[in-house]
């Protein structure tokens, strides 16, 4: 354990970031788990609103720092693919 006041103040901040961090990747888990299941069940119209729905979230999450910029662009990129392929 710490023992300095500000390395004690950082582990605080690390934690409240990593709780922040990781409820946002599993929102967005959850979301396109959501996406595959539309796309399998023919439901093009509905994925395709959720499908600008995970961008918003996707783009606020690179902002954030949650996500790195191309991890972003490759998921979205996979997404966009499927549903074309879908329709």
């Amino acid at each position: 354990m710490a023992n300095i006041k500000s390395a004690i103040k950082r582990i605080d901040v690390t934690k409240r970031n990593t709780l922040r961090n990781k409820s946002q990747k599993s929102e967005l888990k959850n979301m396109i788990k959501k996406f595959e299941n539309l796309i399998d069940t023919d439901k093009t119209d509905d994925a395709s609103v959720l499908l600008r729905q995970i961008d918003k979230k996707l783009k606020k999450a690179v902002s954030k720092n949650v996500l790195h910029k191309n991890n972003a662009s490759r998921k979205m990129s996979k997404l966009a693919k499927k549903l074309n392929s879908a329709k």
